[in-house]
C-alpha cells in the first residue's frame, strides 16, 4: 500500500510540474505552496507534517527545475553564452539532486532507544584501541586514563595504546635524531601505559597509516568488541554502559557509533566568537544526518567514539585502507557484507578540533580527498550487497564533497553578466521572481525547518565557501590520480600567541576585492544603463550575498589569540583544598588537564592570596569505593566574578595515578557534555538568522581589513591544504 501511495504521489507531482501556466499563475501557485509550508514551518509541527512539508517544498523545486530546463538556457548557436550557461545549469541541477538525496536521508530520522540492560556476567570483552602517531604524553595520558576508568568489569576491559610513533622502523631510522626521538617516545609511553594499567603496542613498519596500525593490533588482542578512540578523544565513564548492550540486541550488528563532541572551538567558531552560543558545525551531521542514516541502516564509522564487533572485522579482513578515509570505507564494506550499524545520539567523548585555520583546511582536504577516493574506487552505486537506501545514503556522503564546484560556480556566475554582459540565464524579472525567488524561499524554509536547531541560516554557505578555495584543487588531484592521496596528521593542542592572519589568508582577501569591484561595477551600471536595470538588480543582489559571505570569511582567516592549550570542561564536584595550614571546602566548577576553577563553599577565599603557593586538591573518586584521592596544585589567581569569590589553580607535576584523578574529575559524568550541547541547540529563524549573518559580516569584514593593515601574515609554512608528495609513512589522524 505504501509503495502505491508513493507511486501515485510521484505521478501527481509530475502532472503538477509540467502544467504550462503563465507567470502570474506560477506566482500565485508558488505563493500558495509557500504559505502552506509556512503554516507547518512556523508552528514547527513534526511527525506526518514533516513529510507533507517536504512534499510541498519538492513541488516548488520541481516547478523550478522544469522551467529552468525548458525556458532559460541560452541558444546553442551562441557558444560564448551557451557553454557557461550550461555549466551554471548543471551545477544548479547537481544542487537539486543533492537536496533530494538529503531529503531522502533525513525525512524521517530515527530516534534510537536506549540499549537493553545486560548483566555484568553476560557482557562481552572489550579491547580499547587508542591509535597514536605524534601526540604528546599529556594528551595521551588524559585519554588513556579516561578509557581505563570506564564503568565496566575490570576483567573484561583492556586498553591498548597503538603507538605508530615508536615503531621498529622509526627506532632504527638512519637519521640519528629521528631514531633517538622515536626510542625516547617508545620508552616514555611504555612507562605511561605501565603506570595507568594499559598495554603498549607498536609494530615493525609504518604501513597503511591508521588502518594498518589497528590491523596490526588485531592478532595481538582478543576482545569480542573493539572500542576505537582517537588520541585526543577521552570517553566519559558511562561510555560502554550506554553502547555495549546494542550488540546483545542484534547479533549482526557490527558498529555502534556515537557523536564526536569537542571541548574547543574550531577556527571559524574561535575567530568569529560563536562557540558558546551557536550550534557547532558538526551538529548538523551528528544531530540530524547520522540519525537519518540510521533509519536506513547506513550510519557509518567516523573513526573514533565507536564500537566494532571483532567477528565482523575479521570476516572482512580488518579495517579497509584503500582510501585515506578508512572509517567510512570500512563501514561501506561491512554494510555490503550484510552487517548492521546503529547510531547513539548522545555525546560520550570529549575531543579536540584543529586550532588554526591552516590545520582546519588540511583536515578537510584529507576528508574531501578520501571521500572522492571512495566515490571513484568503491562507488556505492555499484557496490554489491548494499540495499538501495544504503546506496543513496553513501552516495550522499561522498557526493557532498563536490560542493566546491557548485560554490565557486555560484560565485563567478554573476560576474559574467556584470563585467561582460553575458546572457547565461535567460529570464525576465517577472519570471525570475515567480520561479527563482519562490524556489530559493522554499529551499531556505526546508533547510530551516529540518535543521533549524542545529544549523543557523547561512552558516553552511560560510563553511562551504572558506573550504572551497582550497578543496577544489584537492578534488582535481584525486580525479587525476585516485590512488595518490596519502595520510597526513592533523595537529592538535596548538596555541596562537598573538593576533595574526592565517598563512592561507591571501586568496580570501583577493576574492573579496574582486567581489567589491564587481559590486561597484554593478551599481555603476544600474545608475547608467536603465535598459538593463532589472537583470542588473538581480545579479547585484546575488553578488552582494557572495560579498557578505566573503567579508565574513575575512574574520575567519584573522586568527585570534588562543594561549590555552588545555581546554576546560564545566563540572560540578565537591572537594577540599589544602594550602599551608588552611583547608577550604570547595566546588570544582571547571577542569582541564592543566588546572581547575574552584569556588569556596563558604565564600571565604584563601587568606594568603600569593600566587605560586602549593597545596593539594582532594576529591572523592567516582568509582564504587568512593575513595578520596589528591592531586598537587599551584595557586594561580584569586578574585571575584558574577557568582562571588573563586580561585584558579594549575596542577603541579602529576604522576600517572594523579593524572587518572584529573581524568576522573573531567570525564566521570557525560551530563556536562549533553548540557553544553543542548545549550547551543536553539532555533533561529531565516529572518533573524539572516540579520545576524549581515551584522557579523559587517563586523568581521572590518576586523579582517584591520588585521591585514596592522598585523599581516605569519612566516609559518603552509600545512597540508593539498596532497603532499610523500608525507611520513604511517601518519595517523587524531580525529575523523
Amino acid at each position: 500500500m505504501t509503495t502505491w501511495v508513493w507511486v501515485l504521489s510521484g505521478i501527481l507531482l509530475l502532472a503538477v510540474t509540467i502544467q504550462p501556466v503563465g507567470t502570474a499563475a506560477q506566482m500565485s501557485t508558488g505563493v500558495t505552496l509557500l504559505a502552506a509550508m509556512a503554516g507547518i514551518w512556523l508552528t514547527r509541527r513534526k511527525g506526518a507534517f514533516r513529510l507533507v512539508f517536504v512534499a510541498l517544498g519538492l513541488t516548488v523545486v520541481a516547478r523550478y527545475v522544469y522551467w529552468r530546463t525548458t525556458s532559460t538556457l541560452p541558444s546553442p548557436d551562441d557558444l560564448v553564452d551557451f557553454v557557461p550557461g550550461l555549466i551554471l545549469y548543471l551545477m544548479e541541477m547537481f544542487t537539486v539532486l543533492m537536496m533530494c538525496i538529503s531529503l531522502f536521508v533525513v525525512a524521517d530520522p530515527l530516534e534510537r532507544p536506549a540499549p537493553p540492560a545486560v548483566a555484568d556476567d553476560d557482557l562481552p570483552t572489550v579491547d580499547v584501541f587508542v591509535p597514536s602517531y605524534n601526540e604528546d604524553k599529556e594528551i595521551l595520558s588524559a585519554t588513556l586514563a579516561a578509557a581505563r576508568a570506564m564503568d565496566y568489569p575490570a576483567d573484561k576491559l583492556t586498553v591498548y595504546l597503538l603507538d605508530d610513533g615508536g615503531t621498529d622502523q622509526k627506532c632504527g631510522s638512519s637519521d640519528a635524531v629521528a631514531a633517538h626521538k622515536a626510542r625516547s617516545r617508545r620508552a616514555e609511553l611504555q612507562e605511561l601505559c605501565a603506570d595507568l594499567g594499559c598495554v603498549y603496542l607498536t609494530r615493525v613498519r609504518n604501513e597503511h597509516a591508521k588502518a594498518g596500525n589497528m590491523n596490526a593490533a588485531l592478532p595481538k588482542t582478543s576482545g569480542e568488541i573493539i572500542a576505537v578512540f582517537d588520541a585526543d578523544h577521552a570517553p566519559v565513564r558511562e561510555f560502554l554502559r550506554e553502547t555495549v548492550g546494542h550488540f546483545r540486541d542484534d547479533p549482526r550488528l557490527f558498529l555502534v557509533q556515537t557523536p564526536h563532541f569537542f571541548l574547543n572551538p574550531d577556527p571559524i567558531e574561535k575567530n568569529l566568537s560563536t562557540f558558546r552560543h551557536m550550534p557547532s558545525e558538526n551538529e548538523m551531521f551528528y544531530g540530524v544526518i547520522q540519525k537519518g542514516l540510521d533509519k536506513w541502516n547506513a550510519a557509518f564509522f567516523c573513526g573514533s567514539a565507536a564500537l566494532i564487533r571483532r567477528e565482523a572485522l575479521e570476516e572482512g579482513g580488518g579495517f579497509d585502507g584503500v582510501s585515506i578515509t578508512e572509517d567510512c570505507e570500512t563501514a561501506l564494506g561491512m554494510h555490503a557484507r550484510g552487517w548492521n550499524s546503529r547510531y547513539v545520539d548522545k555525546p560520550l567523548i570529549a575531543g579536540l578540533q584543529p586550532e588554526t585555520f591552516a590545520t582546519f583546511i588540511g583536515q578537510r582536504s584529507r576528508w574531501c580527498r578520501g571521500m572522492m577516493q571512495i566515490l571513484i574506487l568503491k562507488n556505492p552505486v555499484f557496490k554489491a550487497g548494499l540495499t538501495i537506501p544504503q546506496r543513496i545514503a553513501y552516495l550522499s556522503s561522498s557526493l557532498f564533497w563536490l560542493f566546491p564546484l557548485t560554490r565557486l560556480t555560484f560565485i563567478f556566475a554573476p560576474m559574467l553578466y556584470i563585467f561582460l554582459s553575458m546572457q547565461i540565464f535567460e529570464a525576465s524579472i517577472d519570471e525570475f521572481v515567480a520561479y527563482t525567488m519562490i524556489y530559493m524561499a522554499a529551499n531556505l524554509m526546508m533547510q530551516n525547518y529540518l535543521y533549524g536547531d542545529v544549523r543557523w541560516p547561512w552558516v553552511s554557505e560560510l563553511y562551504e565557501y572558506v573550504q572551497s578555495l582550497y578543496l577544489a584543487g584537492a578534488i582535481a588531484s584525486v580525479v587525476a590520480n585516485p590512488r595518490k592521496p596519502t595520510f597526513n596528521v592533523t595537529a592538535k593542542g596548538l596555541v596562537t600567541d598573538e593576533k595574526r592572519l592565517s598563512e592561507l589568508a591571501m586568496p580570501y582577501f583577493l576574492m573579496f576585492a574582486l567581489l567589491v569591484v564587481a559590486e561597484t561595477v554593478a551599481i555603476w551600471r544600474l545608475l547608467h544603463e536603465p535598459g538593463s536595470r532589472d537583470m542588473l538588480a538581480v545579479v547585484a543582489l546575488w553578488n552582494g550575498l557572495n560579498l557578505a559571505i566573503a567579508g565574513l570569511a575575512l574574520g575567519v582567516v584573522s586568527e585570534r589569540e588562543e594561549r590555552r592549550r588545555a581546554q576546560r570542561l564545566s563540572v560540578s564536584r565537591r572537594g577540599a583544598v589544602r594550602i599551608g595550614d588552611a583547608t577550604i571546602q570547595v566546588m570544582v566548577e571547571d577542569v582541564s588537564s592543566g588546572g581547575a576553577k574552584l569556588r569556596p563553599l563558604d565564600g571565604r577565599l584563601p587568606a594568603d592570596r600569593s600566587t605560586g603557593r602549593k597545596g593539594f586538591l582532594a576529591v572523592a573518586m567516582s568509582h564504587e569505593d568512593r575513595r578520596v584521592a589528591a592531586v598537587p596544585i599551584v595557586l594561580r589567581r584569586v578574585g571575584h566574578d558574577e557568582k562571588g569569590g573563586a580561585f584558579g589553580v594549575s596542577f603541579d607535576t602529576l604522576t600517572a595515578a594523579q593524572a587518572a584523578v584529573v581524568a576522573d574529575l573531567m570525564y566521570a559524568d557525560g551530563g556536562p557534555l549533553s548540557a553544553f550541547r543542548r545549550s547551543r541547540q536553539h532555533y533561529v529563524g531565516v529572518f533573524s538568522g539572516t540579520a545576524r549573518m549581515v551584522a557579523l559580516s559587517l563586523r568581521h569584514t572590518l576586523r579582517g581589513l584591520v588585521y591585514l593593515a596592522r598585523i599581516g601574515q605569519p612566516p609559518a609554512e603552509k600545512p597540508e591544504p593539498a596532497p603532499a608528495a610523500k608525507p611520513a609513512e604511517g601518519a595517523q589522524r587524531s580525529q575523523t
